[in-house]
């Protein structure tokens, strides 16, 4: 019995530790995705036939209409990825709620006391 608490709160915590890191990844992708938003705005509103695109170190002159194709490709790809991503996190959340609540049960048995919510659970 004592066995079985154990690994589930070790599971447990390696599944809050994978959130942390989905959710950070999450984080970048809605940045990136905010930016390629912000460059396709702007590649719509210039009246300019060339602009400068960053390849590598250096910049470039290309032609306006592909660089808008090229960033809305990308922002395509984000957008999969961050849906991809938030996926992961909503079945990981519920992973960690089932995991919970079988930890508060398991200690509800074994003090013989009802289980409690953690007022600090949700604070991360």
């Amino acid at each position: 019995m004592a066995e079985d608490l154990s690994a589930t709160i070790a599971e447990f915590e390696r599944s809050r530790s994978q959130l942390m890191g989905v959710s950070a990844q999450k984080a970048q992708l809605a940045a990136q995705r905010d930016a390629l938003e912000k460059s396709i705005e702007e590649l719509k509103a210039t009246k300019e036939e060339k602009v400068f695109k960053v390849a590598g170190n250096i910049m470039v002159l290309t032609n306006a209409k592909q660089a808008l194709k090229d960033v809305e490709e990308q922002k395509e790809s984000v957008d999969l990825r961050f849906k991809t991503v938030d996926r992961q996190e909503t079945i990981i959340i519920d992973k960690l709620n089932k995991l919970k609540m079988e930890i508060e049960k398991s200690q509800g048995k074994k003090t013989g006391a009802k289980p409690q919510a953690d007022p600090n659970a949700d604070q991360d």
